[in-house]
C-alpha cells in the first residue's frame, strides 16, 4: 500500500505536467499543491521501509521459530505492526513538512525535478536552511539506519536457520519464502541511497531524476508482479505463456 501511494502521488502529477509542458507550454505547482506532494511523499516512502522491516521480522519468525509463529505473528500483532509503521513514517515526514513551510521563497522558483522533493526545494529557499537539513537529515538517515538493521539482522538469523537445515526441500522453500521481499529491499534500499545518501557531487541532476522517475514510477509497478511469482497459478500461466510463445 506504501509504493502504491507513492506510485499513486508521483504518477498522475507527472503525466499531467509532462502534456502540460508539450501542448500547453506550461508545467505548474501551486505552493500547498508541491507541500501536500512533498509530505505524502516523505510518508509513504518511510512507511515503505518500516514495512519491509516489518516484512523482514516476519520471515525470521516464520522460519526461525515455526511453531510459535501463529502466536507471535497473530493478527492483533500484525496490526500493531502496520499501525506503528504508519506512525512511524508520520513522525518522519514531519521534519521535512515543518520545514518546508518554514521555508521563504524568492527569485526563481524552478523546482529542478518532476515532483516536489526536500532537496531541491531547499535548495531554492532564501532563508537559513541548515537546521532544517540537518534535522531532516538525521530523521531520515535513523530510519534508513534502523529498518536496515533489522532487515540484517533478521536475515542473518534466517540464514543461519537454513544452513542448519538437513533437508533440500525445506532449504529450496525457505529461499523461495525470501526471494521476493529481498528482491524488493535490493531495489527500493538501491535507488533511494544512490539519491538521497551517494554524494551530490558525483552524479548529474539527470542522473538523479532518472533514478527517482524508476523509485517513484517503475518499482511501485514491479512490486505486485515481485510478490505474484510466488503463486504457484501464476508461475504456471507464465510458464504456460512462455511455452507458447517459444512454439510460435
Amino acid at each position: 500500500l506504501a509504493m502504491l501511494g507513492i506510485h499513486s502521488l508521483a504518477t498522475p502529477p507527472l503525466m499531467l505536467n509532462f502534456l502540460k509542458k508539450k501542448f500547453l507550454n506550461q508545467s505548474k505547482v501551486s505552493y500547498l499543491g508541491c507541500g501536500i506532494q512533498l509530505s505524502f511523499g516523505d510518508i509513504f516512502g518511510s512507511v515503505e521501509c518500516f514495512l519491509l522491516a516489518t516484512m523482514a521480522y516476519d520471515r525470521f519468525m516464520a522460519i526461525y521459530n515455526p511453531l510459535l509463529y501463529s502466536t507471535k505473528m497473530s493478527t492483533q500483532v500484525c496490526v500493531q505492526l502496520v499501525v506503528g509503521s504508519y506512525i512511524g513514517g508520520l513522525l518522519n515526514a514531519s521534519f521535512a513538512m515543518v520545514s518546508f513551510f518554514s521555508f521563504l521563497f524568492c527569485g526563481s522558483n524552478r523546482v529542478e525535478h518532476f515532483f516536489c522533493d526536500f532537496a531541491p526545494l531547499a535548495e531554492l529557499s532564501c532563508s537559513d536552511i541548515s537546521i532544517s537539513v540537518v534535522l531532516v537529515s538525521f530523521s531520515a538517515g535513523s530510519v534508513t539506519m534502523l529498518t536496515v538493521f533489522i532487515i540484517v539482522i533478521s536475515y542473518s538469523y534466517i540464514l543461519i536457520t537454513i544452513l542448519k537445515m538437513r533437508s533440500t526441500e525445506g532449504r529450496q522453500k525457505a529461499f523461495s519464502t525470501c526471494t521476493s521481499h529481498l528482491t524488493a529491499v535490493t531495489l527500493f534500499y538501491g535507488t533511494i541511497t544512490f539519491i538521497y545518501v551517494m554524494p551530490k557531487s558525483s552524479f548529474s541532476t539527470n542522473q538523479n531524476k532518472v533514478v527517482s522517475v524508476f523509485y517513484m514510477v517503475v518499482i511501485p509497478m514491479l512490486n505486485p508482479l515481485i510478490y505474484s511469482l510466488r503463486n504457484n497459478e501464476i508461475k504456471d500461466a507464465l510458464r504456460r505463456h512462455l511455452g507458447k510463445k517459444t512454439l510460435s
